[in-house]
């Protein structure tokens, strides 16, 4: 049983499609959020990860993925709104720890053609088993993929856009978002996983552009 009834009340209002109660409800919430999650950041990633940008991607999944969350109290809303937290710090850890021994797949080239730049992204998201030709991404794979980046949240679409395709360091993404490097990791590992879904049965289409 929750100890909460206002903010059971709140979560009742936020699941029902109230906008209002579902930010008043993270905002709530957040500081426990934080609590939790701030020392499991070491030592040597504090200087690139920012607390304050960790929960600002939380909140955004928690907004975008309120559905995934099906039955509990606000207890549970808790744990769950933790773990999407905790997912964020995992991959911006690993992302870092991945930049200082960069294999083929986590280069990016800035001088590399833009066709080159798409083929390349869908190659990383993992969608296919084959990576679309440049000439494939300059008809109507490329197109897909285009209309599909769009459709992302803003954050989620410009960090793809100047990491992935035009080949920003991860620096220079940090400071055209305004951002920590540790966000820009998180909001990539993000985007992609919100690439993939809206991509969908679409993603069969790669495969055969080849």
């Amino acid at each position: 049983m929750s100890d909460s009834p206002e903010l059971d009340a709140l979560l009742a209002k936020a699941m029902s499609g109230d906008k209002r109660s579902v930010i008043a409800l993270m905002e709530a919430l957040a500081p426990r959020v934080r609590a939790r999650i701030t020392p499991k950041i070491g030592a040597a990633y504090q200087s690139q990860l920012d607390i304050d940008d960790l929960m600002q991607v939380t909140f955004l999944e928690c907004f975008l993925r309120l559905k995934s969350f099906t039955s509990g109290d606000s207890s549970a809303f808790l744990a769950w709104m933790t773990r999407l937290a905790e997912n964020n710090l995992i991959d911006a850890v690993r992302a870092m720890d991945a930049l200082k021994r960069p294999g083929p797949k986590n280069r990016v080239d800035a001088n590399r053609a833009p066709e080159d730049s798409m083929a390349a992204l869908v190659d990383v998201l993992g969608i296919t088993d084959t990576t679309p030709s440049m000439v494939a991404m300059r008809g109507e794979a490329g197109n897909i993929l285009v209309r599909a980046i769009d459709e992302l949240p803003g954050d989620y679409a410009r960090v793809i856009k100047l990491y992935d395709l035009q080949g920003l360091s991860p620096s220079q993404v940090a400071a055209e978002l305004k951002r920590s490097e540790g966000a820009v990791f998180m909001l990539r590992a993000r985007a992609h996983d919100r690439l993939k879904e809206i991509l969908g049965p679409s993603a069969r289409f790669f495969s055969s552009a080849g």
